[in-house]
């Protein structure tokens, strides 16, 4: 009898397209293993298996969501992302120990990075804020995607205007990293952040300016006014 992971990528297969893998694989820097799905293909059957899961613990998912991680295809991290995010009300603090285990095994690339913490990272250390400092330790990390993870996290929290001293004290530590995918993640860490403390982080870019690498000053200044980008940007 196949197993629901099994009957998973029977069905990814099924719908995967050559074209597409092609074209998927243009978007990362990194080697990347595709089936070849669009986004909103991939979404649709997680959501289609996910309906018919008979438990749907924790516990269980978060199994179902390691063998997915396994895999090392994009798609199947994709889902996983999902799952873990749909048992967010099941969500404890020892759960942080479960997330910090998968970016460090499995995450290889932007795109598992950012869908994981976005969302299934950033809301848990919305629940649990004294999780923050296990943020603080990832940012310090020699793992250029654990580094990432450190700040988008944060990406909605900051959105509504929580944790701007802890979002300043993680861009603090990542500040001088060459990593371009780093300064990415801080910059728009900072932008999202922006978003409902426009002075404070308008006063920490003046601040910082004249050492911040240009990637993350771009990013962090991009939902400003043209005025205050142009103040940003001039030498």
């Amino acid at each position: 009898m196949e197993t629901i992971i099994e009957k998973i990528r029977k069905e990814l297969k099924r719908n995967a397209d050559e074209k597409t893998r092609i074209q998927g694989e243009k978007f990362f820097k990194e080697n990347v293993k595709i089936y070849g799905l669009k986004s909103a293909q991939t979404v649709q059957i997680g959501k289609e298996f996910y309906k018919i899961l008979t438990d749907k613990t924790k516990s269980s998912v978060f199994q179902l969501c390691e063998e997915l991680w396994k895999s090392g295809y994009l798609e199947e991290a994709g889902i996983a992302c999902m799952w873990s995010y749909n048992v967010r009300k099941q969500y404890q603090p020892a759960d942080f120990m479960v997330f910090e285990e998968w970016v460090n095994k499995y995450v290889t690339n932007w795109a598992a990075c950012d869908t994981l913490c976005n969302h299934s990272v950033g809301t848990l250390v919305e629940m649990y804020p004294h999780l923050l400092a296990g943020l603080k330790k990832w940012a310090k990390s020699k793992n250029r995607w654990v580094k990432r993870a450190s700040a988008v996290s944060l990406i909605v929290p900051a959105r509504k205007g929580l944790f701007i001293d802890d979002i300043f004290e993680i861009s603090g530590i990542l500040f001088s990293d060459t990593d371009d995918m780093v300064q990415k993640g801080y910059g728009w860490m900072l932008k999202a952040a922006s978003q409902a403390h426009q002075k404070e982080v308008f006063a920490y870019v003046m601040k910082k300016k004249a050492t911040m690498p240009r990637t993350s000053l771009r990013y962090a200044i991009e939902k400003m006014p043209a005025e205050l980008k142009a103040r940003a940007m001039a030498k």
